[in-house]
Order: C-alpha cells, then structure tokens, then sequence
C-alpha cells in the first residue's frame, strides 16, 4: 500500500552498506570537505557549488525546497567506511500525478566506482514505487554528461530524449539536458531484479 508523500516525515532508507537521510544544514559541516576539495564533483552543475560559500548557499537551497514541499534532499552515508559521502534528492515531486525526478546526486571521489550509488539507486527506487506509489521515476543530466547517463542507463533507465537549450550554465551558456525514465511496471518486471543482482 502507498503512503502520501509528506515532505516534513523523515525518511531514512538503509540497508547493509548505506544510510540516507534527510538534509539538513548541520551537513553542511559534514559535506564541506568536497566543496573545498574536489570542485570537479561539480563540473556539469547547472549553479555555483565549490568553495565555502557556494556550498552553504546550495544547502540553504536544497533545505528551502524541501520546507515548500517541492523537493527532498538526501545526505549519504557510506557505512561501510563510516564517513559522509555525498547527497542525493527527490525533485520535481507530482504526488497527484504520482511522479518524481531522482536526481542532484553527488557523491566524494574516493566514493565514486565502489557500488554505493547502486544501493542509493536501488533503496531510492524502492520508496519511490513502493512506498510512495509513484508510477514514474524521471532522471535527467547535462547531455554530454557521459559517465552520469552511462550509470542511468546501467540501472534500467531508459533514455526518452533531449531537451535542447533547456537550462542555463554558470558560464552563461546553455544546457542540453537528456530525459531518462523508470516506470513502475519497468521497476516490477525486472529492473528491481536487475538491480538487486547488481548490489
């Protein structure tokens, strides 16, 4: 049975190798580390992330859209390491057309390549279909964001085409952003399976 999306619950998803919980802005702390570090993790971004600043500022984002109800950010939390890894969200969130997109999803270098996104993915598609009834998982990226739409694709998503222009750039030009999709009958006839044999 599907439960309504509230964007004030809690929600933690978990299972052997990671935690995911709600953003809030004492992660800030635990997340700076990167900003600071490793700005690349930004590159195809669609705002300003890297440094101090800009990383508060896009916390305070994030936190802003999940108090409208209109997005929910998730901090990750590798517990195989027992170190904070990186942030993922639901966006775009249409309860009454029981549709969501899956995205803003960064995760630390030393994180990236271990199959943590995986089970990120796996528990997140999950809640999505499972507990909150939805019946369309989208997922978008810059187009030439090569590696991001790979990982999409592994998981099951199926590419829907591109959107020309869509989005402005810090630099100031503008983003071709690719449209993916998982569909709950998609998620219940094999890419849940598919997934868990991926895990």
């Amino acid at each position: 049975m599907s439960q309504a999306f509230d964007p004030y619950e809690n929600y933690i998803l978990q299972d052997d190798c990671v935690l995911l919980r709600p953003l809030t802005k004492d992660d800030c702390g635990n997340l700076l580390i990167y900003a600071q570090n490793e700005p690349e993790l930004w590159k195809y971004s669609t705002m300003e992330v890297a440094g101090e600043d800009n990383f508060k500022t896009y916390i305070d984002t994030a936190l802003a859209a999940r108090e409208s109800g209109k997005e929910y950010p998730f901090v990750v939390f590798d517990k195989r390491t027992g170190e904070y890894a990186g942030s993922t969200r639901f966006y775009d969130i249409q309860p009454a057309n029981r549709t969501l997109q899956l995205g803003y999803t960064w995760y630390g270098k030393k994180f990236q390549g271990t199959g943590l996104n995986r089970h990120c993915k796996f528990l997140l598609l999950q809640f999505a279909f499972e507990t909150l009834g939805m019946l369309r998982v989208e997922f978008r990226a810059d187009n030439s964001n090569a590696r991001s739409i790979a990982a999409m694709k592994s998981i099951g998503c199926v590419e829907e085409g591109v959107l020309r222009q869509h989005m402005p750039k810090p630099d100031g030009t503008r983003r071709d952003s690719i449209v993916l999709s998982i569909l709950q009958q998609e998620w219940e006839q094999g890419v849940k399976k598919r997934l868990l044999k991926q895990l």
